[in-house]
């Protein structure tokens, strides 16, 4: 069995800027329609690497946590939205359904924190993100392709950040 799983890929920030440079790769990869979905405890890095998403898919807005109000929506001059989900004060997954997240993904990608409280509606295709602190200023981060077209982000994140074929 290979030390390298082909599906998954492991990132050690070493500063908050470094997962922003992260994020940026990330973020100039997403299409309409792909979902990103960061797992983690608070404060394991999740909102500063949706900064990086944002400024990397063309957004000049002001991101931030959207804990309280559910979703921020950023955008791009081009018209297109990047929805930012926050499921963390979601009693239930058909409160995650009653905010329309097929309609979300059809207007531009989403970046999903606390994925896990609403699983069971989420497309089993996606990139997931596992994000933990490692340190005051050190973050570990495991992306996961689910499905082929996530693999192929995946892919084209890997080359974007270390080179090779």
């Amino acid at each position: 069995m290979p030390i390298l799983d082909p599906h998954a890929l492991e990132f050690f920030s070493r500063s908050p800027e470094q997962t922003r440079r992260m994020g940026i790769r990330l973020g100039s990869l997403l299409q309409k329609g792909d979902l990103v979905c960061l797992s983690g405890d608070l404060g394991s890095g999740k909102t500063t690497l949706v900064q990086g998403v944002a400024r990397g898919w063309g957004s000049l807005d002001a991101v931030s946590s959207p804990t309280f109000i559910l979703v921020n929506m950023y955008r791009r001059p081009d018209g297109q939205s990047l929805h930012h989900l926050d499921a963390y004060r979601m009693q239930s997954a058909g409160e995650a359904e009653d905010l329309d997240l097929v309609l979300m993904l059809e207007k531009g990608p989403m970046v999903m924190e606390w994925p896990e409280r609403i699983q069971e509606v989420l497309p089993g295709e996606r990139l997931w993100v596992d994000l933990r602190w490692m340190g005051d200023e050190h973050r570990g981060l495991m992306f996961i392709a689910q499905g082929r077209r996530y693999q192929s982000l995946l892919d084209e994140l890997r080359r974007k950040s270390f080179g090779g074929l």
